[in-house]
């Protein structure tokens, strides 16, 4: 079970989690969790290459080993990097050490002082033993989760969900993963048509 909007007592419960930008202006994030994975990967990149636009892949360490050159595609785009574990670990049910090891691990891939957990799951307690083995670290949630990973969601569903709860300085998540890409295809071309058209810029987290 998910939520398109996060509500907004769930921010209230982790006030220094970064859940949303300052909402003035016109800019909105964009962000990618869970790659780099060939095929969805390189379609992200062109995508956002054909509307100049920059965005966050908070990348899995695994996913990076496995495939180097993609990781150095993105970079190479100007695009921002994050942590996004060593293995995908779930917080809720990881041991306090063992997550932090894990995140240690892909930390030394990414060399980020972004990081988001997966599925939007960490105990405090690891919060805690984040911070403070990387005092500067940024944990980084979101205001729009676009449901792309939902295989039982439509990809017309998909889009309207995500353009009906973008404002500016939302924190939008989508997936650079082969579980996404049916809906993640369809979807993102024609979210990144409509944001430019009302007048939004794309901008990295960081």
């Amino acid at each position: 079970m998910y939520t398109v909007k996060t509500p907004w007592f769930v921010k209230l419960l982790y006030p220094k989690l970064l859940w949303n930008k300052a909402r003035g202006g016109k800019r909105i994030f964009v962000t990618f969790d869970d790659g780099p994975i060939p095929i969805v990967t390189p379609f992200v990149l062109n995508i956002l290459k054909k509307h100049d636009a920059k965005a966050t892949f908070f990348c899995i360490g695994d996913n990076i080993k496995k495939h180097p050159e993609l990781f150095e595609e993105v970079k190479n785009g100007g695009h921002a990097i994050g942590n996004h574990t060593f293995n995908h670990l779930k917080g809720w049910v990881t041991d306090d050490r063992k997550y932090l090891d894990n995140f240690l691990q892909c930390d030394q891939m990414v060399h980020s002082n972004l990081f988001r957990p997966p599925y939007g799951r960490v105990k405090r307690s690891q919060i805690r033993l984040l911070r403070k083995a990387k005092p500067e670290l940024q944990i980084v949630m979101w205001d729009v989760l676009s449901g792309d990973f939902d295989q039982q969601l439509s990809p017309g569903d998909c889009l309207k969900n995500v353009l009906k709860y973008t404002r500016p300085g939302s924190i939008i998540v989508f997936h650079d993963s082969l579980k996404a890409f049916d809906r993640l295809e369809y979807v993102l071309p024609r979210a990144m048509e409509e944001w430019a058209g009302r007048g939004y810029s794309f901008d990295v987290l960081g």
